[in-house]
């Protein structure tokens, strides 16, 4: 809200206090104060399992429901327990790639994983807090959209070497791969100049995440880092806007792979490298975090799910990271996604017109509280592969709508 405040436990400076004032407690202390009433989970120095009922209010469900209190719910406690993200530290279920699985979540079982709900429980508090005291003065954010790019697979034909293309000749003959080679068509994946015209277009300042492993495997196919293309490609972009480093899915398992990566970026890039998003959103509380962490990264992107779009921390604001083990907080800036193109396209099957109804939504779901829209698309989902044929207009359409 962007009021600033002070935490007191002196029941006497409380009282004396003339200003606007909040009571945090079971009772109520004076009559010119805004009382909560909490749950207790603020309370707790250990990780239990939480008695959860959803109620609606406001058309909009919330949980930790309280009694004889200005406000019908701890509103702290409810955005703790989805912002520090819990329930992932609890006993769960992995999905096929090792990670926690979005059907787990209270969001997705109670029907609010399409909804920034902790922004829309801001505003209603701050409501609630003017009517108390009309001398509150709000300071509103302002909407941000902030397109990032997930570069794992650079190009479709070009810098693969020799075998690799005689190979993938063989397996799916295609005419296109010769034009390609021999430079009389553009790679479709190479889709960055025209990105680049976009962003000055529209006025937009994106986050690049490159992939750097040193060999491919099953999960990771990108134009190796040692090929120069992929060196100029990586410096091109890191003379224009911010990069990160997109962890390997061999890195996940290997602390050492994922020093060396970002060690190969910084040399690319020429830049400290400070960004990450994890590939495949691979990544589980709070042993992820901590590895970046201990790899100076400062700010994360990978705050959403790998196999549904949605508000994952239902939050559409970035915030710090909460070690619920350690029980502290920490340096490590959390920037939560909702769209991802890949999520629409291979995990729910929709088409380009469908996915561009459901961007649009998210659009109108963070403009409405004032929140930062954050986006993930990759280079070669909206180039001219006929695989994906229709996103890149879908994209061009999405960005002549809300720019």
């Amino acid at each position: 809200m962007g009021v600033k405040c002070t935490i007191t436990t002196s029941l006497n400076d409380f009282k004396n206090y003339e200003g606007i004032k909040i009571n945090y407690s079971n009772s109520p202390v004076c009559n010119n104060e805004f009382h909560l009433s909490p749950s207790g989970l603020l309370a707790e120095q250990t990780i239990t399992p939480q008695t959860i009922e959803c109620f609606t209010i406001n058309h909009y469900k919330a949980f930790f429901k309280r009694e004889n209190s200005d406000f019908a719910f701890d509103i702290f406690s409810t955005a703790f327990y989805l912002l520090s993200r819990y329930e992932e530290y609890l006993q769960h279920q992995k999905d096929m790639y090792g990670r926690f699985a979005h059907e787990n979540s209270l969001a997705f079982k109670e029907d609010f994983l399409h909804l920034p709900l902790v922004n829309i429980w801001v505003k209603d508090f701050a409501v609630a807090l003017q009517n108390k005291f009309p001398a509150l003065v709000i300071h509103v954010p302002v909407f941000k959209f902030i397109p990032t790019y997930d570069v794992d697979i650079a190009y479709s034909f070009k810098h693969k070497g020799l075998m690799r293309n005689v190979g993938g000749f063989f397996k799916s003959p295609s005419p296109d791969r010769i034009q390609i080679l021999l430079g009389l068509r553009k790679d479709p994946f190479d889709t960055y100049d025209w990105l680049i015209d976009l962003h000055e277009q529209y006025k937009l300042y994106p986050v690049y995440f490159f992939l750097v492993a040193a060999k491919n495997g099953l999960y990771d196919k990108n134009i190796l880092p040692a090929k120069t293309a992929m060196h100029q490609l990586v410096k091109k972009h890191a003379d224009k806007y911010p990069i990160g480093i997109h962890p390997s899915w061999q890195s996940g398992d290997d602390d050492y792979l994922l020093t060396k990566e970002i060690a190969q970026l910084r040399l690319m890039s020429q830049q400290e490298i400070t960004r990450s998003r994890q590939h495949y959103i691979r990544f589980n509380l709070p042993a992820g975090y901590r590895r970046l962490l201990k790899e100076n990264i400062s700010d994360d992107y990978s705050m959403g799910y790998g196999s549904i779009n949605g508000f994952r921390a239902s939050v559409a604001s970035s915030f710090y990271w909460f070690d619920l083990e350690k029980n502290e907080v920490t340096s490590l800036r959390i920037h939560p996604f909702c769209f991802m193109e890949a999520n629409s396209y291979y995990e729910q099957r929709l088409n380009a017109d469908a996915a561009f109804e459901e961007v649009m939504q998210y659009y109108v779901a963070c403009k409405d509280v004032n929140g930062e829209l954050i986006t993930i698309w990759h280079n070669h989902m909206v180039g001219e592969d006929k695989l994906y044929k229709g996103w890149g207009s879908m994209y061009e359409k999405f960005l002549q709508k809300i720019m």
